[in-house]
């Protein structure tokens, strides 16, 4: 328990040095979106339908300077958002950027992930970004933060993936064997890790990674520190990420990436390999595509605590008397190349545009898929597709 403790003081005096994400401060609502924070979307992409109540409890686990945290209360404006971290500094910070941008009704506390229970209830959505990784005891983390569940609620979490991460590994050891017994001055090791950067040949495997992934964002101390000079780190496998997973007791609804754990795209012209791999179970066909892929570098995913309904639209009378609506997380809408929840151009055919249109005068009246069709030249299947591009949102009659 001591050196447990030593650790998390360790990893509080790094962000309390450099308060994280470093992002500016704004005297606006930040731009843009990421719809896993918007309870709308996320709900929608676990279950197939729109939530019965945006009236909820959010908590912000481990919310640092807030970045998540704005967002979270922006994106979700009838929701009531709860932020905790162990860095005084980083609430700080966290505390003047939802004022700033006109998010204060955000409640803020000084709270470690393991300390969650001091909070009162339970809360529909969990957020927990980035967090996980750096305690000294992930397991009793997540366990802490599985207790304030909410039946039917979703937890999103975000760990770090060992195989995209492998060169980050080499250089944060590096460092420390340079700083020696100056380990845990976090200025000096941004300074022995800048040094080494510049020092390495331009066609260093490690120097080649972080240019391609890591330097634009780098290039500010904080987030060089918290990449190279962290005190605490756990990069996981998909063997190691669900036994974290299992250890929380919730259900697994599976990754917020899914193209990535498309088989098809890597093997799927070779019907023998195809054969094959219907005989692994589910965790041994991830751990298959992280092997034959290893450019991962986290896991995104989501849990629940049961019961939680999901939604079957494969029946047409379903699908026809289900309430819709157009999904709020498109950039770039209105037109007919709008960005997807993932901002990837999607290239919408007319009779698609007309339906996406419909959807959006269809706010309030409660009309139905059947209805929206009657005066638009599309199938039911496209429907299903507009559907699967989570383009749109479906509330059962």
């Amino acid at each position: 328990m001591e050196a447990s403790q030593d650790t998390s003081a360790a990893v509080e005096r790094l962000y309390d040095t450099y308060p994280f994400p470093p992002e500016p401060l704004l005297d606006e609502p930040p731009p843009g979106y990421n719809w896993r924070w918007n309870w709308l979307a996320a709900y929608s992409f676990c279950t197939g339908r729109k939530p019965p109540s945006q009236d909820i409890r959010i908590l912000d686990a481990g919310c640092g300077t807030g970045v998540g945290t704005e967002y979270l209360a922006h994106l979700n404006p009838q929701a009531s958002v709860v932020g905790i971290d162990l860095s005084s500094g980083a609430l700080a910070v966290a505390k003047e950027r939802c004022q700033r941008s006109g998010a204060s009704g955000v409640d803020f506390h000084h709270l470690s992930v393991y300390d969650a229970d001091q909070l009162d209830g339970e809360f529909d959505l969990i957020n927990c970004v980035g967090v996980l990784h750096h305690l000294p005891d992930p397991i009793r983390g997540i366990k802490s933060l599985a207790a304030k569940l909410a039946p039917g609620g979703l937890m999103h979490i975000f760990v770090y993936a060992e195989l995209g991460r492998w060169e980050i590994r080499l250089m944060q050891q590096a460092i420390a064997l340079l700083q020696g017994d100056q380990g845990g001055d976090y200025q000096d090791g941004v300074k022995v890790g800048r040094q080494l950067f510049d020092s390495l040949p331009k066609n260093n495997r490690i120097v080649k990674r972080e240019q391609e992934r890591w330097s634009l964002e780098n290039h500010r101390d904080a987030n060089f520190a918290d990449m190279y000079v962290h005190p605490q780190e756990i990069d996981y496998n998909v063997e190691t990420l669900f036994k974290l997973i299992d250890a929380s007791g919730l259900e697994f609804l599976g990754f917020s990436n899914p193209d990535y754990w498309d088989k098809e795209r890597l093997f799927g012209q070779n019907p023998d390999l195809m054969a094959r791999s219907q005989g692994l179970t589910e965790r041994q066909l991830y751990r298959l595509i992280e092997l034959l892929d290893p450019e991962l570098t986290h896991y995104e995913f989501f849990l629940t605590r049961p019961p939680l309904p999901k939604a079957d639209w494969s029946v047409d009378e379903a699908l026809l008397t289900a309430v819709v609506e157009r999904n709020p997380c498109m950039h770039g809408w209105p037109s007919q190349s709008p960005m997807d929840y993932n901002y990837q151009i999607v290239k919408l055919s007319t009779e698609e545009w007309e339906f996406l249109s419909a959807c959006d005068q269809n706010l309030g009246q409660q009309r139905t898929v059947g209805e929206l069709l009657a005066g638009v030249s599309l199938d039911l299947q496209s429907v299903r597709s507009l559907l699967a591009k989570q383009l749109i949102l479906l509330t059962p009659s």
